[in-house]
């Protein structure tokens, strides 16, 4: 394989570069892409599509489309031709955002760009406006030294966060649209911040809803509590029921005792990254990579119940929670979701009815590291950072990547990107280290450089 070239004259272009990414990162930033019409009007993604798709034309884009997915949002893809015989290289990130949670927890406006303390805050600036970001300043700098030596396809998704599966589902009914020799996911992260790392494997996803209801309406605690059933107390039960006494992951019918075999994750590392309070302790069992990326998880992401302020004294008849259950590479997403509806649905005590409604689900991946392509990054990694690249899991999903896997069998996936512990995405006051997207975007011009090369 061709050595990479210097990346002097590229780290130049990028750096000079720079300015112009902040201002584009602040205008994508600034639409309120929640793809949730409950929660922001479908408008702000459509404007954040079209943002894209223009973007992506003023650039020399051909075949710019604004796709509608099957699941009622939009994804934007163009296509820029490079040389002959050149390999073609799919871009990918993805525009939609988690939504801000407490906005009067940021200390600035989250759909704001903010500079503070060296980092630019605002929802999706590192998951994943950034990634874009990221992706047209590496196809600038290759332009402004000589050219993009590869052909390159992009795809920037609208419900990623949603997890309600429109692109993976348009892709599988136009398989011939994502063609690519290698695919580039601008969506993982550091392991930490300036230490270059490519992400392994993905956990899978399975979001389900449940409904508890014991009585047909609420009751006078004091009249009839002590003897009606009270949903939201086996709720709490039922909840209860996922986790042992460490804590840890307690599916029936769901192995939990897998082993993590590369980088690991120190215990104290880990308490700084996560923000632990003094004298709480971490859950589960295992190394913490174990936990993280090699073992399933299950989180409740939120409960349904009368809030305090305004609370009647009422035995409840019905209450409600949506849970999360990540797994990890080997365990199927579908399978995992029944194992965890069946689950649910046994741990109801009193006889309580229990209705468990699939929301949302992805595959887990896992990346073959030893193709050529991931030498290609490992190079140009070097180049940018200075230091070997690592290799790393992720707890969090992808679903689009094991979509494409199994479409395009053999195409290279490398996953990068801007989500190292300090951006904290989907938690308030989310950021992106300006010096990181700098790097990540020479890596990333330089991997492409490299990559031609090797194809030559």
């Amino acid at each position: 394989m061709s050595a990479v070239p210097s990346a002097a004259p590229l780290a130049a272009t990028v750096a000079a570069l720079m300015p112009r990414a902040r201002t584009e990162l602040a205008e994508l930033v600034s639409y309120r892409s929640v793809a949730d019409p409950r929660q922001f009007p479908k408008s702000e993604c459509e404007d954040a599509a079209r943002w894209v798709a223009e973007v992506l034309e003023t650039e020399g884009f051909q075949d710019v489309a604004v796709l509608d997915t099957p699941d009622g949002t939009q994804s934007v893809y163009g296509y820029l031709v490079g040389p002959e015989g050149a390999p073609t290289v799919l871009l990918y990130a993805h525009y939609d955002v988690q939504p801000p949670l407490d906005e009067a927890a940021w200390l600035s406006p989250p759909f704001e760009l903010t500079e503070r303390d060296g980092r630019w805050y605002a929802r999706g600036a590192a998951d994943c406006k950034g990634g874009l970001i990221m992706h047209l300043t590496a196809l600038r700098a290759l332009r402004a030294q000589g050219g993009v030596p590869v052909n390159v396809k992009v795809i920037v998704e609208g419900s990623e966060e949603q997890g309600t599966g429109g692109l993976e589902r348009y892709a599988e009914s136009h398989p011939e649209l994502l063609t690519a020799d290698t695919i580039v996911i601008g969506d993982t992260g550091n392991f930490r911040l300036g230490l270059p790392t490519v992400t392994a494997t993905l956990r899978g996803m399975t979001l389900v809803e449940v409904q508890v209801s014991t009585l047909e309406g609420n009751l006078h605690s004091g009249q009839f509590g002590g003897a009606a059933p009270d949903a939201l107390a086996a709720l709490i039960r039922i909840l209860d029921s996922l986790r042992d006494e460490t804590g840890a992951t307690t599916v029936d019918g769901l192995a939990a005792d897998e082993a993590w075999q590369g980088l690991q994750y120190p215990e104290d590392d880990f308490r700084g990254d996560a923000r632990v309070l003094d004298g709480v302790g971490l859950v589960g069992a295992g190394t913490i990579a174990d936990r993280l990326w090699a073992r399933p998880a299950v989180s409740v992401l939120g409960i349904d119940a009368p809030p305090v302020v305004g609370a009647t004294p009422s035995v409840q008849a019905r209450a409600g929670a949506l849970v999360s259950l990540r797994v990890p590479p080997g365990v199927d997403a579908q399978e995992a979701a029944k194992l965890l509806a069946a689950h649910l649905e046994a741990a109801a005590p009193w006889g309580a009815h229990v209705e468990v409604t699939q929301r949302g689900s992805g595959q887990a991946f896992r990346a073959d590291t030893s193709s050529p392509a991931y030498v290609a990054m490992a190079d140009a990694m070097h180049a940018a950072y200075g230091t070997d690249l690592q290799v790393a899991g992720q707890g969090g999903s992808i679903p689009l990547c094991n979509t494409l896997a199994t479409l395009y069998p053999e195409a290279e996936i490398l996953l990068i990107g801007l989500s190292e512990p300090e951006a904290r995405i989907h938690a308030v006051n989310e950021s992106v280290s300006p010096e990181e997207l700098e790097k990540l975007s020479l890596a990333e011009a330089l991997f492409l450089q490299n990559y031609a090369a090797s194809k030559a």
